[in-house]
């Protein structure tokens, strides 16, 4: 029986590196149980992070909003009678009314029309366009990346903003694998990323090329419904219809895995990306949900700069490099072999 050896190093900012015979790999996450092994091809870690939601801002978590929109509001507290009924009474004794006097029976008021309120029909048409304004920032995830590093520069001493990295510079340069885990510690180039919940994790034994394992966590990212305003301005929530739902996890997978590998070739000197999707998939055989790869590229740096992300299609512009993936519109996505180095 072979012996293994593993080892964890903390790098600080939630960030491990683990050590083993095979090669190393780093993980992080925000919280959460953390379980991790070395990252090869046919490798799966998987890493609790929990999810947060949503997020179109840093400091708007849609998934809250849309948890607020399940509450209805209560309509005008009460109706008012509209006009005051008066009528004279006939005298059933015999007596004259003097002055005014109550009609025994009060006129009937036509029931007014409700109120409008305003100020519940402004509300709901605010968080309404918020939670929209997330779906969309989830789709666009790979239209944001990091500022690129130019990591001769600042060996140079042309730091910036980089100061703090200057220290792992020339190593950097000359493919030190330990100092690439150190300036992903530093920098934390997928920080915002895992403000959305999903999780990673980083290894290589390679310095001209980094694998990463995004865990896509769409049980908890992925809204199931959407909120739709009545003419009075109560939300109700709608089921998204299962086309509408893989849709949506597809567009997020993809947004997200050209994300990474912009921020990565933005931070480090590698020349390809390797990213491994994983997430829940229904096994038919056993009726359970399974951890499986649901989509794997290669990407190279050259071909990558090439593009433009503000009008591509992520999920057409991932099948333009080595990958595999398997989608359906009315079942979403189905296990996949990971790319390999």
């Amino acid at each position: 029986m072979g012996l293994n050896f593993r080892k964890s190093i903390s790098l600080g900012k939630g960030l491990k590196l683990n050590l083993s015979k095979s090669g190393p790999s780093v993980s992080f996450g925000k919280s959460g149980f953390r379980q991790s092994v070395n990252l090869k091809g046919q490798a799966r870690t998987t890493v609790g992070i929990p999810g947060t939601g949503i997020y179109y801002t840093k400091n708007t978590n849609v998934k809250n909003v849309v948890g607020a929109l399940t509450g209805k509001k209560d309509d005008a507290k009460g109706k008012k009678a509209a006009g005051k009924g008066a009528a004279e009474s006939k005298a059933a004794s015999g007596k004259a009314a003097s002055g005014k006097a109550a009609s025994a029976k009060a006129a009937k008021a036509a029931p007014a029309a409700p109120a409008v309120n305003e100020e519940l029909i402004a509300k709901s048409k605010a968080q309404v366009e918020e939670f929209a304004a997330g779906i969309e920032a989830l789709k666009s995830v790979h239209k944001q990346s990091d500022g690129y590093i130019d990591w001769e520069a600042v060996a140079k001493g042309a730091v910036g903003q980089y100061k703090e990295l200057q220290p792992f510079a020339q190593s950097v340069l000359e493919g030190d694998i330990d100092s690439y885990f150190k300036v992903i510690a530093e920098a934390g180039p997928f920080d915002d990323l895992l403000e959305y919940g999903s999780g990673f994790e980083v290894g290589t034994d390679d310095p001209k090329m980094l694998e990463i394992e995004f865990q896509v966590k769409s049980d908890d990212i992925i809204p199931t419904q959407y909120p739709d305003m009545k003419a009075n301005g109560e939300i109700v929530m709608k089921d998204f219809s299962k086309t509408a739902y893989y849709e949506l996890v597809q567009d997020y997978v993809s947004s997200t895995m050209l994300r990474v590998a912009r921020d990565t070739f933005a931070l480090l000197p590698v020349q390809t990306v390797i990213i491994h999707a994983v997430d829940k998939v229904l096994n038919p055989a056993t009726g359970n949900d399974e951890e499986v790869t649901v989509c794997s590229a290669k990407i190279k740096r050259d071909a990558l700069a090439t593009l433009n992300f503000e009008r591509i299609d992520p999920s057409d512009c991932l099948e333009s490099f080595e990958s595999n993936v398997k989608f359906r519109k009315t079942s979403g996505y189905a296990p996949v072999d990971r790319v390999l180095a």
